[in-house]
């Protein structure tokens, strides 16, 4: 599956009734337009600066509503906030354990991946979520190893 565009993801939400607020369309927007994996904080200081009317509990709220609708993940790390992906295509994420930057990689389809011994012990496996981790070049670059991350 390849990555939905703001528009085929706005379609998507108008056809199944979603009440779109533009505080709602903005943060979608920037969240299928940006390749970053931003955390809420950054999203509302992004969206804030064209819509300065927007609160932090507006951000909070509409990321909610937008991961129950599926059309963003949220991603937990293990310092403690959360990140927000747009891309629903299937994709794994490369975590730099020295400035905690997260980037797609892309990997099989879901039916590759089945696995016989998740079978046998009984599940039905609905989604899965694969990571990687490892030192990004900027960080080898500046010699940052992985203990000095606040991801630890």
């Amino acid at each position: 599956m390849q990555r939905s565009t703001f528009t085929e993801s706005l379609a998507d939400l108008k056809s199944r009734g979603v009440r779109l607020t533009p505080q709602r369309q903005m943060i979608l927007r920037y969240l299928k337009e940006t390749h970053e994996h931003p955390t809420a904080e950054q999203i509302y200081h992004q969206v804030c600066q064209e819509f300065s009317g927007i609160s932090m509990a507006t951000v909070y709220n509409t990321l909610h509503r937008l991961k129950e609708l599926g059309v963003i993940r949220e991603l937990s790390y293990g310092d403690m906030s959360s990140r927000y992906d747009g891309n629903d295509s299937e994709h794994a994420h490369l975590v730099c354990e020295g400035c905690g930057k997260v980037s797609d990689v892309p990997c099989p389809p879901k039916s590759s991946l089945e696995m016989p011994e998740l079978a046998a012990l009984g599940y039905a496996v609905g989604s899965y979520r694969l990571e990687f981790y490892g030192i990004c070049p900027s960080c080898q670059a500046h010699e940052v190893h992985p203990q000095e991350s606040e991801l630890n």
